[in-house]
């Protein structure tokens, strides 16, 4: 059986993926990375490396999809299969890197409820901004990473380089799956990962932003299973 690897995004932990975890368990051991060590993308791929199965199926959410790629770049002999969830190949565009810059420096005044506040209804469907209980998830996780954690997070993000110059040469069966309203790595960008990828699969998920994986859990999960047990995942 196959592990896998599962690397969550910026302000995120486990809680992520606990879905996720529980629909892929059945085919194979589970392993969450740790994302909290490490300042560059390649430091904190180098990090996971070290403590992952010698071979896995790789799942990168968001910041995990950055993280993912760098995994790819030091050791793509270990990979066996990749899922890319509602993230991107492109390097931070100025108003990103601006935005992230403003966000850090709430966070380095004491503001870091509020930072995380400002950033929930750009990670989920405008029809969910009022969810209480997916709000609850987000404040809990990243509170949990804390203020520290935060920053060195998106300085590294802030750095990562273009990846879209390696995505031709991933020859894996690839999962490409991104919320229909994801306003923070849009379905142009999960598009643009699957026209590059040869033989990848895309989902875009109806009624779902950033957070398609806890937003409309049953889709996602579904494409999961079927790409973890043949290696095809769904149209």
């Amino acid at each position: 059986m196959t592990p896998f690897l599962l690397v969550p995004g910026l302000n995120c932990d486990a809680r992520v993926y606990a879905g996720v975890s529980n629909a892929l368990w059945a085919t194979g051991p589970v392993t969450i990375a740790n994302h909290r060590e490490g300042r560059t993308m390649a430091d904190i791929a180098k990090v996971i490396l070290a403590q992952a199965p010698p071979r896995f199926a790789l799942l990168g959410f968001s910041m995990g999809g950055y993280i993912a790629f760098e995994i790819l770049r030091q050791a793509p002999e270990r990979v066996v299969k990749l899922a890319l969830l509602d993230t991107s190949a492109r390097p931070d565009s100025e108003e990103s890197t601006a935005n992230r810059r403003r966000l850090i420096a709430l966070a380095q005044k004491g503001k870091f409820v509020e930072a995380i506040e400002q950033t929930f209804p750009k990670s989920v469907h405008p029809e969910h901004a009022g969810d209480s209980g997916l709000y609850a998830i987000h404040r809990g996780m990243a509170q949990t990473n804390g203020p520290e954690i935060f920053e060195q997070q998106q300085e590294a993000i802030i750095a990562r380089v273009d990846s879209r110059p390696l995505l031709a040469s991933i020859k894996l069966p690839t999962q490409i799956i991104v919320g229909e309203g994801d306003q923070i790595t849009p379905p142009e960008v999960a598009r643009e990962m699957h026209d590059a990828i040869a033989g990848s699969k895309l989902l875009t998920v109806p009624k779902a932003g950033h957070l398609a994986l806890l937003e409309q859990p049953e889709p996602v999960h579904a494409a999961l299973k079927e790409w973890a047990s043949n290696g095809q995942g769904a149209h």
